[in-house]
């Protein structure tokens, strides 16, 4: 299992929950297995998303097309602000 941890400074986050919605069968096409969402505390303006994927093949994927179909004008994601951040990650350790 791999994850695609996504983290991003956001203008409003019913506006992105609203984006990240109707993108729900995309990210299935795209083999995404299950998702969490967090909010830093004291930072309501920030966010952090773990997308699981199978294989780290399909979390670079679904990047790619973050990165060319969402995140590449302001236009296609209102909700966010600045440049997002991807980091993939493997779990190591759990019992």
């Amino acid at each position: 299992m791999t994850t695609l941890r996504i983290e991003h400074a956001i203008h409003d986050y019913d506006q992105w929950k609203a984006a990240f919605d109707s993108f729900a069968q995309v990210r299935a096409d795209a083999g995404v297995r299950g998702y969490a969402i967090r909010l830093p505390v004291e930072d309501q303006r920030c966010l952090m998303l773990d997308l699981e994927f199978d294989d780290p093949d399909a979390a670079r994927g679904f990047v790619q097309f973050l990165e060319q179909k969402v995140w590449s004008s302001a236009d296609s994601a209102p909700a966010l602000a600045g440049v997002p951040r991807t980091r993939l990650l493997e779990l190591r350790g759990a019992d």
